[in-house]
């Protein structure tokens, strides 16, 4: 069964494509279903790779293909009011469609991230990432490079890949990536000490940052480490 949100979404993709050859952009697909961020996109459309619904074609820009519709149900969006859950009997992917599935999600790669002195800010993806579904909780998710060595000292060095979940808000002594004057963002340990924020270094040749609240925004919580070998 597919999901209304993922049913609304292979709707729009197909439509889409049939008016105009070609897939809609991620920017068109999030103001069509009305959410945030891109990530819920890219999580979307994952689960209907998964399902054999969609395929990525590799080397090309919106490169989409609608691999199968849902059998012998109405394509259209679903009531607000009703189940978050469409039924419809579903054919199973063949061999050559199953192939191209895996039990990885693939998560949006915002390119590098400081830990060290803050770079800009984070822009669109530059590619995606494949990660176990286990290091994965509630809510979106994004991937980052790090670049830099002031956080070592909590096992993450440069070149790590480091797992973000999307969040506004963070506990004492979490590793967070912080978006400093709305221009900057830096992954680093969150306190708060009276009426300041302290963005916190695990290396000893780093110092704290003292901010005021306003000019800093949390961006995500850490929840995971990629490294390779």
């Amino acid at each position: 069964m597919l999901t209304k949100r993922q049913h609304q979404l292979l709707n729009f993709i197909h439509a889409r494509m049939q008016s105009d050859g070609v897939a809609p952009s991620f920017d068109e697909m999030k103001l069509a279903l009305n959410l945030k961020s891109k990530s819920g996109i890219h999580r979307l459309i994952t689960a209907l790779e998964e399902r054999g619904f969609l395929r990525r074609l590799p080397h090309r820009a919106r490169a989409l293909e609608v691999v199968k519709l849902p059998e012998n149900a109405k394509f259209s969006i679903a009531s607000e009011t009703g189940s978050n859950v469409i039924p419809g009997n579903f054919k199973r992917p063949t061999i050559a469609q199953s192939n191209h599935l895996d039990d990885s999600m693939q998560l949006p790669l915002y390119g590098k991230i400081a830990a060290g002195m803050p770079i800009e800010a984070l822009q669109d993806p530059s590619s995606h990432i494949g990660v176990p579904p286990s290091m994965l909780g509630n809510g979106d998710h994004y991937a980052l490079t790090i670049d830099g060595d002031s956080m070592i000292d909590a096992g993450i060095l440069d070149g790590d890949t480091v797992i973000i979940q999307h969040s506004d808000d963070a506990d004492n002594g979490a590793i967070v990536v912080a978006l400093v004057d709305g221009e900057e963002a830096t992954l680093k340990r969150f306190r708060r000490k009276g009426e300041t924020i302290a963005l916190e270094p695990a290396n000893a040749d780093y110092e704290t940052r003292i901010f005021r609240p306003d000019r800093v925004r949390v961006q995500g919580k850490l929840v995971g480490l990629l490294r390779r070998y």
